[in-house]
């Protein structure tokens, strides 16, 4: 996170920052937490703080003096997820292969470069994995990030290759940029992109970009699965119900009026 006073624009800037820090985090955080954090003097982010949970953005629990999400907050983030998240219209679809292929299915958008899982099924046998509804995570060691920033459009792929970490998860990992570029065409030729272990190891999966009529990127939906069920070339035979599925769901979008 840049932590110089300049990357917040003005006062609406500097409490959105604020806000980020603290609903970002898992649990109730202290404002030493927070502070740890900021770039804001001390003062300033007290006042902040202050401000946010007038306005019902953060809540304070005066016994054991932590900020918290705010029921405004939660509002305003149901009302978003309503409105502009694909879950709402992808659901049933995401219903009907779930219960065709008995495999995990993640649906995820993609948020400056990086991954966010919007909606998932478990398998019929659930296996333990990092992604959930609601997380974010990374672009280039995903299918589902891979399959989103394949078909971005040349300026906003350069801009989400330059996002990524390239931390290595595991030894499959791609950890340049060249090679992700590499891998990004490929998949636009074939259509689908895959995760070999590149996350998580033992974890596999199939992915496919969901596209407007125009070509721009709504999101991605994937199958994955252990490589004890399944290897990649067994995922290969899922491609056309993949594909089919979100197919569907870039259809439905459309006539939802998808926000742009």
């Amino acid at each position: 996170m840049d932590k110089s006073p300049q990357a917040a624009d003005g006062t609406v800037g500097k409490a959105l920052q604020v806000l980020d820090m603290v609903a970002g985090k898992a649990r109730p955080v202290r404002f030493n937490d927070v502070l740890a954090e900021s770039p804001f003097p001390k003062a300033t982010l007290y006042r902040l703080l202050q401000t946010l949970t007038s306005q019902g953005m953060l809540s304070y629990d005066e016994d054991r003096q932590t900020y918290a999400p705010g029921m405004r907050l939660v509002r305003l983030a149901h009302a978003a997820w309503s409105q502009s998240s694909l879950a709402p219209v992808a659901r049933p679809f995401l219903d009907d292969l779930s219960a065709e292929i008995g495999q995990t299915i993640h649906l995820a958008q993609l948020d400056g470069g990086q991954v966010l899982y919007v909606d998932k099924r478990n398998a019929a046998t659930p296996i333990e994995m990092f992604s959930q509804a609601g997380k974010v995570g990374p672009g280039y060691c995903t299918g589902v990030g891979k399959a989103m920033m394949a078909f971005l459009k040349p300026e906003a792929r350069e801009d989400a290759i330059k996002r990524q970490s390239y931390f290595r998860h595991t030894d499959n990992t791609l950890t340049t940029a060249d090679a992700l570029r590499a891998e990004l065409d490929a998949i636009r030729q074939d259509g689908v992109a895959f995760d070999r272990e590149e996350h998580e190891l033992g974890i596999n999966c199939i992915a496919a970009p969901i596209l407007s009529s125009g070509g721009r990127v709504i999101g991605a939906l994937s199958i994955t699965t252990s490589n004890q069920h399944y290897d990649v070339d067994d995922l290969t035979k899922l491609r056309p119900q993949l594909l089919s599925t979100a197919e569907k769901i870039a259809e439905a979008a459309e006539a939802w009026q998808f926000p742009g």
